[in-house]
């Protein structure tokens, strides 16, 4: 099992810990104690969106192990292909891809 150190409320694993506290925040300036309050805010803050993301994840994955289970072998012909993305639609693995899509840096 790894090996956690206490900071602020986290339980980081030790060699990230070290890693931060020997490399990273010397080489940026950033102190130890501004470092850590803020990733455990940062970590607090999105703790709720990630539980509910897993649990996402987790309800995706039982649809797909349900279907695989119903439609066992190889996904061979164009109907059973077109039966399966219809599946994966429906359960919310695939989005419609977006007709004109745009990506900025703001």
């Amino acid at each position: 099992m790894t090996q956690r150190t206490s900071i602020h409320g986290l339980h980081v694993a030790t060699p990230l810990y070290r890693f931060i506290e020997d490399q990273v925040l010397p080489a940026v300036g950033v102190k130890s104690k501004t470092f850590w309050a803020g990733f455990d805010g940062i970590v607090k803050d999105l703790a709720p969106q990630n539980i509910a993301l897993l649990a996402e994840r987790d309800r995706i994955q039982l649809e797909m192990d349900k279907w695989h289970t119903a439609n066992p072998g190889p996904i061979a012909d164009a109907k059973a292909m077109k039966a399966y993305r219809k599946h994966l639609t429906s359960i919310g693995y695939l989005v419609p891809e977006p007709k004109s899509p745009k990506a900025t840096t703001r």
